[in-house]
Formats: C-alpha cells, sequence, structure tokens
C-alpha cells in the first residue's frame, strides 16, 4: 500500500531507500539500509522482519537474489508481501506477491529498484524513469524520484507518511548520510524535502569555518542557529564587537550561554572566553 525506492549511487557507492504511503509512520515497516551491506524496501502487506533478515543475510555473504528467495520461502504470506532488496555491489533482487493489491509492481534496472501498489503501472514506471536522468546527490534523486511517483498518480488512497535513509558506503551499522522520517503530514514529501535541505546546511555549517551564517540564511533555518551561525563566523572572523552584539542578548534571556561560550573556547572555536563575555 506503498510506493518506494532502492538505489545505490555508483559513484559514491551510498546506499538508499525513500518511501511514501498513505500509511501513518511508513519510515517504521518499509525503509532498512547498512553500510556495506545493502538496503532494503518491504512493503504491501509489509512484514519488518524482512528488513533486518535481509540485511543480515547480504552481510553473510548472499546475493540479493538468494537473500531474497530464502526469505520468500519461508513465509506463508509471501504472495501478499513485495519487496526490493540492493547488494553493496549494486545487485538488485524484487518480489511482488501475486495477490498484491492491484496494480502492484515493479520495475528493476541497473542499481535500483522501484516498486509500488495500490497505484498505476505509470508511477514505478515514472520513479524509474526519473531516478535514471537525474544528475544529483542520491538522497536528491531518491526524492525526486517520490516526486515522480506522487506526479504520476500515487497511492490511490492519498498519501500520508514518508521516509528517506541514506547510508554511506563504508561505515559503522549505524552511520547515517540521510535519515527523516515525515509520520503524518498533508503533503509528506514537501516536508521530507524541507527536512532534507536543514539536514544538508546543518552539515554544511558543521564543515565550515566560515559563511555559516548565509548557509543557515538560505536554509530558512530557526532564529536561533542563524544567530549563532553569525556568532561564530564573527568569532572565526575575530570580530570581536559583532561577536559580543551577537551573545549578549542570548545571555540576556539564558545566563547560561556564558558556559557555552566558555565551552567554545576551550574547543578552539571561539576567542578567549573572557574577551568574548566582555561587556557581554
Amino acid at each position: 500500500m506503498t510506493y518506494s525506492i532502492v538505489a545505490r549511487d555508483a559513484e559514491t557507492g551510498e546506499l538508499g531507500v525513500a518511501v511514501q504511503s498513505r500509511a501513518f509512520s511508513v519510515g517504521a515497516v518499509v525503509p532498512w539500509a547498512e553500510p556495506g551491506v545493502g538496503a532494503v524496501a518491504t512493503q504491501a502487506l509489509g512484514e519488518r522482519s524482512y528488513g533486518p533478515l535481509g540485511l543480515a543475510l547480504l552481510q553473510a555473504g548472499k546475493r540479493p537474489e538468494q537473500a531474497l528467495a530464502g526469505l520468500v520461502a519461508a513465509d506463508d504470506d509471501s504472495p501478499v508481501r513485495q519487496v526490493a532488496m540492493i547488494g553493496v555491489d549494486g545487485t538488485v533482487a524484487v518480489h511482488t506477491g501475486a495477490d498484491c493489491i492491484p496494480e502492484a509492481g515493479h520495475v528493476a534496472g541497473d542499481g535500483f529498484s522501484a516498486q509500488a501498489n495500490m497505484c498505476r503501472a505509470a508511477v514505478w514506471e515514472a520513479m524509474a524513469e526519473t531516478y535514471t536522468s537525474a544528475h544529483a546527490p542520491l538522497a536528491d534523486r531518491l526524492l525526486a524520484a517520490l516526486d515522480a511517483a506522487e506526479a504520476a498518480g500515487g497511492d490511490f488512497r492519498g498519501r500520508q507518511s514518508a521516509a528517506l535513509i541514506v547510508c554511506p558506503a563504508e561505515g559503522y551499522r549505524w552511520d547515517r548520510v540521510s535519515d527523516l522520517r515525515v509520520e503524518d503530514h498533508a503533503d509528506p514529501l514537501a516536508e521530507l524535502r524541507r527536512l532534507l535541505g536543514m539536514e544538508q546546511a546543518y552539515r554544511r555549517i558543521n564543515a565550515t569555518e566560515h559563511d555559516r551564517a548565509r548557509i543557515a540564511e538560505e536554509a530558512g533555518l530557526p532564529e536561533l542557529d542563524r544567530t549563532t551561525a553569525a556568532l561564530f563566523d564573527a568569532a572565526s572572523d575575530g570580530d570581536l564587537e559583532r561577536a559580543r552584539s551577537l551573545l549578549a542578548p542570548l545571555i540576556a534571556d539564558e545566563p547560561r550561554w556564558a558556559e557555552v561560550a566558555r565551552w567554545a573556547a576551550r574547543r578552539g572555536l571561539a576567542p578567549d572566553p573572557e574577551r568574548l563575555l566582555d561587556n557581554g
């Protein structure tokens, strides 16, 4: 009762899953991914165990078609399941059960699989076409595929929740590039894209020593984040007067900001705290 896409970015090796549904909290069931292992989408009458068990089988050395075949064979309700797996090398396996609510189907291509149920065939075809023609980071390509699915008709019941997981090519099992969920929203894809923009902005802010205020402003981050970004920019540039002017209202509203300034100084993120706090 959902549409989703699993994929591997050929350039970065990132693995990802994106999904939208007219069901509450779809991100708690459908998307699974692990660095250096693979990704799984389990939907229709979704069985969550396909996610962790599928990843465990991939981790143990099974190819996606072997892992999926084993899980389907052990599941008496496999005719109502729809499951896609992708391995760390981009190999794909997909199962759309014969008793999934129509229309149900999938398109598997080089390094991706798009699948849907309770949708028209145009939905999974649109996902595949958009994903393969997009040129952007994996998270953005996955969301573009979901947008195309919605434009092609989406889940005929409507929309409610969405989720996105992207993990790096290598790392600890909990490492994520993106991990976002919209549990209940009138326009979950728009909300998911807004959250992705914020996530990407925070990542850029943490990776730079300059222009943090501009990044925060362009991303529409909350006022406190914009202020602290400008504060750290001023401190990094040695503009103590501006840094003090930004810090003083924060301390006036919450005195514990003074301790934050001292902590930042100890970490080398701000000048000597007494200079920064002078007249603050």
